[in-house]
């Protein structure tokens, strides 16, 4: 995106990229049909530091510049849940589209190329590569998270930023499943691959999130895991309602009453899927008929529940996680132009910066906005 809009300026560029294709984050996402933007985009979508740096760009340019361009190609997209923004065809479509703007605006593509250092010498940057030298006036870091080094993900950016005298905000996986210690584990092994469709997790922060949610055997995963994790540290404990909208205690209760002889985890599972009334209903040592069961024996399977309180051990990693939190501080970067106030010509977008969005095509958005904005400028 930065490359092909600095040609449509008549700048001559280059892209380098170690990997031997283009955009294998972009092939890989959404399943294979690239969940390419989100139509609820604001800054209230992305974590910071700096929360307000991310405004100027995603106004700047925004969900609808990027459908304009995908519409122009032709290319079929439907909307998901919550603004969600999926090719109905395969996320190929979009590695080709932004191929093809660059190739009509002179970009030069070399893939394959390793670049070893950058150094300002005179007034211009050296990058000696296994191809040989490059030199340039501007260069522009848009080497992505830590996230799934299978793909090609590395540290070279951060490097990078640091040697030019930046700071890195703390970088931990993000939009990444939680796992559990052997003692919760042994509790919920049972569980592994019941979804959830909708629960409200919350983090220590209170920051929330109401979606679906997936036992594994690991610990959680699902979109609400997912999106909680970007707020979650270690040694926290997260909150999760099972049953939002359902007050178990009050239902269990008006159940006593009615059906005196029904067992708990047969009126447990007419609110809460089976699997999972089964589970909490062995492991809250109140089972058996509703008629032997105490208010307080109620109140602690309904706060089991409504509240279930878990200390996840970690994560699964930078294997799994979707994106990287944290990464070059924004208070050293220009909100307009995106170039370093540590070096004039260095500029840092995407994933790299301090900027981490939801799950849902924000992060893709957050790419086009960045690139966009700074290929105006470089």
């Amino acid at each position: 995106m930065c490359a092909l809009t600095a040609g449509a300026r008549g700048r001559k560029v280059m892209v380098l990229d170690h990997a031997p294709v283009v955009g294998e984050k972009i092939r890989i996402s959404g399943g294979g049909r690239c969940n390419f933007t989100n139509i609820n985009t604001s800054p209230k979508n992305f974590i910071s530091a700096n929360p307000h740096f991310c405004k100027s760009a995603l106004s700047r340019f925004t969900p609808a510049d990027f459908v304009k361009m995908v519409e122009t190609y032709g290319i079929r997209y439907h909307e998901k849940t919550l603004g969600q923004l999926f090719c109905d065809g395969r996320s190929q479509q979009i590695i080709d589209m932004l191929l093809e703007e660059c190739h009509k605006h002179g970009v030069e593509i070399e893939l394959n190329v390793e670049v070893r250092s950058i150094t300002y010498e005179n007034g211009a940057f050296v990058l000696p590569t296994n191809r040989g030298e490059v030199l340039a006036d501007a260069v522009v870091i848009a080497t992505g998270g830590l996230s799934i080094p299978k793909i090609g993900a590395s540290d070279f950016g951060y490097r990078i930023a640091k040697q030019f005298g930046h700071n890195i905000i703390g970088t931990a996986p993000a939009l990444v499943p939680l796992t559990f210690g052997e003692d919760i584990l042994a509790g919920t092994k049972a569980l592994a691959g019941l979804a959830v469709e909708e629960i409200d997790v919350r983090a220590q922060d209170g920051t929330s999130f109401k979606e679906a949610m997936l036992f594994t055997h690991r610990g959680l995963s699902g979109p609400s895991i997912l999106q909680i994790s970007s707020y979650w540290h270690a040694s926290q404990d997260i909150r999760v309602n099972l049953a939002p909208g359902v007050d178990i205690f009050v239902q269990l209760k008006a159940g006593r009453t009615q059906q005196p002889k029904k067992q708990l985890r047969t009126l447990l599972g007419e609110l809460i899927p089976q699997r999972l009334a089964e589970h909490f209903a062995n492991h809250s040592g109140c089972d058996g008929r509703m008629a032997d069961l105490s208010d307080d024996k109620l109140q602690h399977v309904g706060n089991l529940l409504n509240n279930w309180v878990i200390r996840p051990q970690g994560t699964e990693g930078y294997r799994t996680a979707e994106v990287t939190r944290g990464g070059v501080d924004t208070t050293e970067l220009s909100g307009k132009t995106f170039e370093s106030a540590k070096q004039k010509g260095l500029y840092f977008i995407g994933e790299v910066v301090d900027v981490t969005g939801h799950l849902g095509g924000y992060n893709f958005q957050w790419a086009w906005a960045s690139g966009h904005c700074a290929g105006q400028f470089v």
